[in-house]
Formats: structure tokens, C-alpha cells, sequence
């Protein structure tokens, strides 16, 4: 059953998602990266080229010719075949419909208080199918 991990209070998504995912790399662990449009894939993309500062993330589209080769894939949209299920990096308003795939779930959710909603939506659909949930409040830290 897939890990759900929540990181809550959250100062800035985008960042703290490219943090996350540079740790998983460096544990040499796939991740996909969910953005919520084609927007926000291209900032991902962006901070991707320089965070963290000392190295970069390799990181392409699902579609693109070398992404069978590469560690972060970047999507907005589902596909049939992500080409690894190992770490998903939620970064939409709503659960993915393919989260079951994956062996972990990472969901992020910020300050903002449309977004907390959403997260505990997000929360309560995991909850109710049997998941076990963990949360880490980031504004402990």
C-alpha cells in the first residue's frame, strides 16, 4: 500500500517540493513530480536548474526522449506510464487518480488557507480508503 506522507505549513510549495525531491535523488530514488498546469511545471523546471544551489536535478517532461534515462520527471497531466512508481510529489489541488501506483505519496501543503482546504480534503479521501497517513509540520522545523 503506498506510503501518504503530508508536510504541512509550508512556506513556499515549489521550493520545499525541489528540496524534496534533491533528497530523494540523492537516495538515487525516482521521483514525478504532479504540478497543477503547465505553469507551474515550467516554474518547477526553473527552481529544478538551481535548487539546491551546489548541484543540479536532472529532470525532463514524461514525453521527452531521454526521460526513460531520467531521475525527476516533471507532468501536469496523467498518463498511462510514468515510467517508474516510486515517488509521487502531489502538487494539485486534488489526489491524483494514479497515487495507488506509487510506493510513496508526498503531499505538500502551504500557509494559505485555500490551500490548507484542499489539503485536508486530500487528507480525508486518503483516510477514508485505509491509508496510513503521517504528518510533518513544517512549522516546527
Amino acid at each position: 500500500m503506498t506510503q501518504v506522507d503530508f508536510y504541512t505549513q509550508v512556506d513556499d510549495k515549489l521550493l520545499f517540493a525541489c528540496q524534496i525531491t534533491a533528497k530523494a535523488v540523492a537516495k538515487r530514488l525516482p521521483v514525478l513530480i504532479y504540478a497543477s498546469d503547465a505553469a507551474q511545471a515550467g516554474a518547477i523546471d526553473r527552481l529544478l536548474w538551481t535548487t539546491p544551489t551546489t548541484s543540479f536535478i536532472p529532470h525532463c517532461a514524461p514525453t521527452h526522449r531521454l526521460a526513460k534515462e531520467t531521475p525527476v520527471i516533471i507532468a501536469h497531466a496523467p498518463q498511462d506510464n510514468f515510467l517508474h512508481h516510486d515517488i509521487l510529489v502531489n502538487l494539485q489541488n486534488e489526489w491524483p487518480p494514479f497515487f495507488s501506483r506509487f510506493e510513496r505519496l508526498i503531499e505538500i501543503v502551504s500557509q494559505d488557507e485555500a490551500d490548507k482546504a484542499a489539503g485536508r480534503a486530500r487528507w480525508k479521501f486518503y483516510k477514508d480508503r485505509g491509508y496510513q497517513l503521517q504528518n510533518h509540520d513544517m512549522s516546527r522545523r
